[in-house]
């Protein structure tokens, strides 16, 4: 009996809750698949990378927090960085190192590096993952070094981007399903003042896909599901400035003396 119900058993991708880190090994796959799960994040690296100046000095240091399978390296290429990338996840760790990024495993509320030590911070697409956001910005304040650019982005504690990233953005190939819990999105007004009390002047705008780019896109990603092989290639979305923080905001922030 214990035979036939294991065979009776679902096979099917495992449903993990909300925001659970085992989904990235699930999703180990996708992370460099330019039209996969994770193409937002690619093009959002993108966004963040502009922000980052070249480097001022040979030993320059970037501190990539959260930094997944390293989509932020190629964007970096040329600017001077020693890039070095703080993740919980191996599998995705595996790849960033593959893509020329000096990998640590650690946990971004504890992270083993020295205070002061880096020229820049990025947290990209992260503090909405940390159950205690305000410890990990402590800590990428701390590692900043007087005058080091703090670079950010991420979703707003608004209806607004619960409906936008959640309810809607779930049903569309641009956020795979669950990957996001909003009751653990952050406020853009306590952001500034969790950075300013860390020492780190903290300016915001929103920003989103272009419209018309992104409507290209998915239905270029609708032919590929009906039609595997026959996508075209086409012009990638990028990440436009906007008005609004309620959705989805960008920080760049630079630490006091």
């Amino acid at each position: 009996m214990r035979d036939v119900a294991a065979a009776a058993a679902p096979t099917g991708p495992r449903v993990l809750p909300r925001n659970d880190p085992r989904q990235y090994d699930d999703l180990a796959g996708e992370w460099w698949r330019p039209d996969g799960a994770f193409a937002m994040l690619h093009w959002l690296a993108e966004a963040r990378a502009a922000m980052v100046p070249p480097a001022t000095h040979p030993d320059a240091l970037l501190v990539d927090l959260g930094c997944g399978a390293g989509l932020l390296a190629p964007h970096l290429a040329g600017k001077g960085y020693r890039h070095v990338g703080v993740d919980l996840t191996c599998s995705a760790l595996v790849q960033a190192a593959e893509h020329g990024v000096r990998v640590l495993q650690a946990d971004v509320t504890a992270i083993p590096l020295a205070d002061g030590c880096a020229d820049v911070v990025s947290a990209g697409e992260l503090l909405e993952h940390v159950p205690d956001w305000p410890r990990a910005v402590a800590e990428a304040c701390r590692l900043l070094r007087p005058g080091g650019l703090l670079v950010l982005d991420t979703l707003n504690d608004t209806a607004l981007a619960r409906l936008v990233a959640v309810r809607i953005a779930e049903r569309l190939p641009t956020v795979p399903r669950n990957i996001h819990d909003p009751h653990m999105f952050v406020d853009d007004r306590a952001l500034v003042a969790e950075c300013a009390r860390h020492g780190v002047d903290l300016r915001l705008r929103g920003i989103r896909p272009e419209v018309g780019a992104l409507v290209a896109w998915l239905l270029r990603r609708a032919r590929a599901s009906r039609a595997p092989g026959a996508a075209a290639a086409g012009r990638v979305p990028r990440m436009v400035p906007t008005r609004s923080t309620a959705v989805l905001y960008q920080g760049l922030g630079v630490r006091r003396g």
